[in-house]
């Protein structure tokens, strides 16, 4: 089992309303992707409730092998839900790890 942990970090300059918005609509589009792109075990978004950190998205997914993470991260549906958030990250970060 491959566990896949992204994080991202929205740019300061982005309004509170708009933020909202786009971190509600990334966790739409992502929880729905299981229906599409069946290599997805799981798949879960949470959003930072610690101000002290910087990061203000986590996703968390498991998979069964590294390739279906790469089937995954190149799915046409993926695609377009990280493309629309893409205009507001800053910066992101990821692991995967095997267990």
């Amino acid at each position: 089992m491959v566990k896949h942990i992204v994080l991202f970090q929205l740019k300061p300059e982005v309004d509170a309303q708009e933020r909202k918005q786009a971190m509600e609509s990334f966790r739409k589009g992502i929880l729905a992707l299981p229906a599409v792109i069946p290599v997805i075990q799981h798949i879960e978004v949470g959003f930072n409730m610690n101000p002290a950190e910087k990061y203000d998205i986590a996703l968390y997914s498991e998979f069964q092998t590294l390739d279906d993470v790469k089937t995954y991260a190149v799915h046409p549906s993926h695609v377009a839900v990280a493309n629309a958030l893409k205009p507001y990250v800053l910066c992101r970060a990821c692991s995967d790890y095997e267990i």
